[in-house]
């Protein structure tokens, strides 16, 4: 499909924007460039001084299809703390969860700890400069966040969903994943009936 078709395609399809990457700035650009490479099996696709934005930057990503899913910028003082609430990152299954949590370890993360959302399972911890980084794991079933339990990782996988199975029947907000998407479909359809009616 060329460029054109592409956009004439583009007119036709339903609004929707969906997060992409994300950008923080950095005291060290090679460190932090070490780091989620090491951990997350990312590379560096290109990097340069920004136009706008007058500072280096390293764009780093996982994915062929995505040119960056990180950026990495330089700028930040030494003694300018982050601003970052957190990044996040899924996995697919419980090893996938340990070996980053063994990989962050090993390249200088600190803080490391579960928790056990019940939607999700979850390692944080705090990378070379104090941002807090997420890894974790969908689970089957929804409660109402914010939610959190411990979540011990060095238990075998089956102690592991059990528990959190029965953590999460306990919730009386508990229900299927598959039943929060269809009721996400529902709430978006009637917004947009909503904000038809209120523009008719």
């Amino acid at each position: 499909m060329t460029a054109s078709a592409d956009a004439r395609h583009a007119m036709h399809t339903a609004y929707c924007a969906n997060l992409a990457h994300c950008g923080i700035f950095c005291r060290d650009l090679e460190a932090m460039k070490a780091f989620y490479c090491g951990v997350f099996d990312m590379q560096e696709t290109d990097r340069g001084q920004g136009v706008t934005f007058r500072f280096d930057i390293v764009f780093l990503s996982g994915r062929e299809e995505q040119h960056h899913q990180l950026a990495l910028a330089g700028g930040r003082g030494l003694q300018t703390p982050s601003t970052v609430m957190q990044l996040s990152f899924k996995v697919q299954c419980l090893d996938h969860l340990r070996e980053a949590r063994r990989r962050a370890l090993a390249l200088g993360a600190t803080q490391m700890r579960g928790l056990n959302h019940g939607n999700a399972l979850s390692i944080y911890c705090l990378d070379p400069e104090e941002n807090t980084v997420e890894v974790y794991l969908d689970t089957p079933w929804y409660v109402s966040q914010p939610h959190g339990d411990p979540l011990d990782l060095d238990l075998d996988d089956e102690a592991i969903w059990v528990q959190t199975e029965r953590l999460v029947h306990s919730d009386p907000s508990f229900m299927p994943v598959d039943e929060w998407r269809r009721q996400f479909v529902l709430r978006g359809q009637a917004l947009k009936q909503a904000a038809g009616t209120a523009g008719g």
